[in-house]
């Protein structure tokens, strides 16, 4: 725990809130995605903080321990699954570690690696969110009597969706390093949250050459196309 955390006692959850007194830490590179959990920590009257990469998540968890950690699959630097895996059989333990992805075949892969849930992407309705935490959390921590069920749908600004678009468009133009399997993970996690459904018919014609073993150029440079005419249409933020 944080030395601010140790100074301030810890918020009793309420059936509006029960969230109140959980820090959670999402390990997530997408803004998209990283806005939509905080808006529903926000709502559920938990702490956030964010790591967008590996090893941005170790300098966070060398300083502090948070109740929750949510871990993205796909991050610019390595797998979450490793983090997960050092998380899980560390001591003391994070209460609840939940594996997240946009890709809901990899939820077997979470769930061995140790984590206690899973969540896939788009993460966008209140109630389920609130749920895949409280699911695990220990008695004490668990808000008192009935649960006030928030069926609410959380959307973030269009600008983080653009400024995911602006980074994975700089991966794309670096044809020597680009990483498929990072660019799938990313762009289909952030297809998903936005319902942008022809740009994630763009990842899997991509996934499907790669799986395939043809080339993957034609896909990548479709792909490339068409994440700029997302940018353009959207015009200067």
């Amino acid at each position: 725990m944080d030395a601010l955390s140790s100074m301030m006692p810890i918020q009793a959850p309420t059936a509006r809130r029960p969230l109140l007194g959980v820090t959670v830490l999402v390990v997530e590179d997408s803004r998209y995605a990283s806005e939509a959990v905080r808006l529903m920590c926000l709502r559920s009257g938990a702490r956030i903080r964010r790591a967008d990469s590996l090893e941005t998540a170790k300098r966070h968890l060398a300083v502090y321990r948070p109740t929750v950690a949510l871990i993205d699959v796909g991050l610019p630097d390595g797998s979450g699954l490793a983090l997960i895996e050092a998380l899980a059989s560390a001591a003391p333990r994070i209460d609840v570690i939940l594996g997240i992805s946009g890709e809901p075949s990899t939820e077997d892969a979470v769930i061995a690696a140790g984590a206690d849930g899973f969540i896939a992407k788009p993460i966008s309705n209140l109630a389920a969110f609130q749920h895949a935490i409280l699911a695990h959390l220990p008695q004490d921590r668990q808000p008192p009597g009935p649960r006030l069920l928030q069926d609410e749908t959380v959307k973030p600004d269009d600008v983080a969706y653009q400024d995911d678009l602006n980074h994975i468009a700089q991966v794309l133009r670096d044809d020597e390093s680009c990483d498929i399997e990072y660019v799938t993970q990313f762009l289909g996690g952030i297809a998903r949250s936005a319902r942008d459904d022809d740009l994630n018919q763009a990842v899997r014609d991509l996934m499907k050459s790669r799986t395939d073993g043809t080339s993957v150029k034609p896909d990548m440079d479709a792909l490339s196309e068409l994440v700029n005419t997302r940018i353009a249409a959207a015009g200067p933020l």
